[in-house]
């Protein structure tokens, strides 16, 4: 069986266990999953139970699908670094693609390159260095999902951009721009890839959101990137960088995070 056929049975699971249609996807990062909890009237598929699906490891992340007429959201992502190969990690964004979404939300946790990104900074990412040493779509082409040679020109949608500047603002929260740099992991960058990525124009780096970005963009959605900047990156500061530190840091801005993707996806399903 190949890898569209998993999609399609994946696909028909999903829409047997839901009638909604959702146009709207939300990827939450490490952290920040229990926005979920907040959508009403919602269906939760956990990922274990859809055919050929991965299941995510890693600490924050709930490991489902929150489902309402109008929003898609995953609690929880998968990375390249849990061996999962970019045909996994990108699953999730090509069955909400099938489901129907049209605009998708990306949020992650990253270390802040720019060294005035305080802890808890939100950053709208304008734009993303790929630095994985992969691409999710490597491999044979399905038309049917996308063009063989997809423009990356205007990956993250400059309408979606701004109406983040717009909700921000009204809410009275600082959102700050700048460019996403992804690494595989699991290990966090070296000072000298943090160097690396600050000469090539990165303001923050991580490992997710690049591969789901791609893949959106090649499915024809609109795409809106927000990182949670949870700590300095290394050599940016002298400290040790931990994971515990990583969840704590979102926890701390949750009610920020939740205003601000709340007034995006109002705005949003207005239209």
């Amino acid at each position: 069986m190949d890898r569209m056929e998993q999609l399609e049975q994946a696909v028909a699971f999903v829409q047997q266990k839901t009638n909604a249609r959702p146009k709207l996807g939300l990827i939450l990062g490490s952290g920040l999953g229990d926005y979920g909890d907040t959508l009403a009237n919602a269906v939760t598929v956990p990922y274990g139970e859809i055919p050929f699906f991965p299941v995510s490891t890693v600490e924050g992340h709930k490991g489902q699908f929150v489902i309402t007429p109008d929003v898609i959201c995953m609690q929880g992502r998968f990375h390249y670094y849990e061996g999962y190969d970019m045909d996994d990690v990108v699953m999730p964004v090509r069955l909400m693609a099938r489901l129907g979404v049209k605009t998708l939300v990306l949020t992650n946790a990253a270390g802040g390159v720019k060294p005035d990104f305080a802890e808890g900074t939100l950053m709208l990412i304008t734009d993303h260095i790929n630095f994985m040493g992969q691409n999710p779509l490597r491999g044979k082409n399905w038309d049917a999902l996308g063009p063989r040679f997809p423009d990356m020109s205007f990956c993250y949608t400059p309408a979606l951009r701004s109406l983040a500047k717009e909700v921000a603002k009204k809410e009275g929260i600082c959102l700050q721009e700048g460019v996403y740099c992804g690494f595989s992991g699991p290990s966090y960058e070296t000072p000298a890839e943090v160097r690396m990525a600050r000469l090539l124009g990165a303001d923050a780096v991580g490992m997710s959101t690049v591969p789901e970005a791609i893949v959106a963009s090649h499915a024809g959605l609109q795409v809106l990137g927000i990182s949670c900047i949870t700590n300095p990156a290394a050599g940016v500061s002298k400290k040790a960088l931990s994971h515990e530190e990583v969840i704590g840091v979102t926890k701390r801005v949750k009610a920020d995070f939740v205003r601000l993707v709340d007034g995006i996806c109002a705005a949003l399903l207005k239209e």
